[in-house]
């Protein structure tokens, strides 16, 4: 690997998207990366990150009493836009390499926070919650759906227009909260066997 195949993350790692190590990925990159990201490819009314977006994820999964491991994975869904950026979905669909690419960095990015190999019901889960945030955010943030049917949310999503350094705070605070409490559950289970 070259330097050409590898970008300067904000915390100067070298890191090489296609071959994705789990020791390059840093909690900071990504939420520095994606609170800077603007949602809708930046078409809607005011500034809405994807870091902020994920927060919202996570806390519909807390609302839907989903697990600690589902919340951080649904914080974490779209890391893998921290490193090689996001494509619109009517245009990534036809897109098979990068889709690839973008999986195999996701299922990297799960790695390095203990959360790999999700079961389909977890990535069912995280759909569901990404596909019904879609939804709310175009009708708050662009004024109109963009299906006949809303889907039903648990939560109340925190749209405000927010700036990139709270958000991307918010964002590492909670990724260490999620971890924190994943780490105990697991030293508890340990305890019972």
């Amino acid at each position: 690997m070259t330097r050409q195949n590898a970008i300067l993350t904000y915390t100067n790692t070298l890191f090489y998207p296609l071959e994705p190590q789990v020791d390059e990925v840093k909690l900071e990159d990504i939420a520095h990366a994606l609170s800077q990201m603007c949602r809708a490819n930046g078409h809607f009314k005011t500034f809405y990150s994807v870091a902020q977006h994920s927060i919202n994820c996570a806390q519909e999964a807390l609302a839907r009493g989903l697990p600690g491991r589902s919340q951080l994975a649904c914080l974490l869904h779209d890391a893998s836009e921290a490193y090689i950026s996001d494509v619109t979905r009517p245009v990534k669909c036809y897109l098979d390499d990068y889709r690839k690419i973008e999986f195999k960095l996701q299922q990297v990015i799960y790695a390095k926070f203990g959360i790999n190999e999700l079961t389909e019901e977890e990535a069912g889960n995280i759909d569901d919650i990404d596909n019904a945030l879609l939804y709310y955010e175009f009708e708050y943030l662009h004024h109109q759906g963009i299906h006949e049917d809303p889907p039903q949310l648990y939560s109340c999503p925190d749209v405000a227009e927010k700036s990139m350094t709270v958000v991307e705070g918010e964002f590492i605070q909670l990724a260490r909260q999620y971890l924190h409490n994943i780490s105990a559950e697991a030293k508890s289970y340990k305890c019972m066997d």
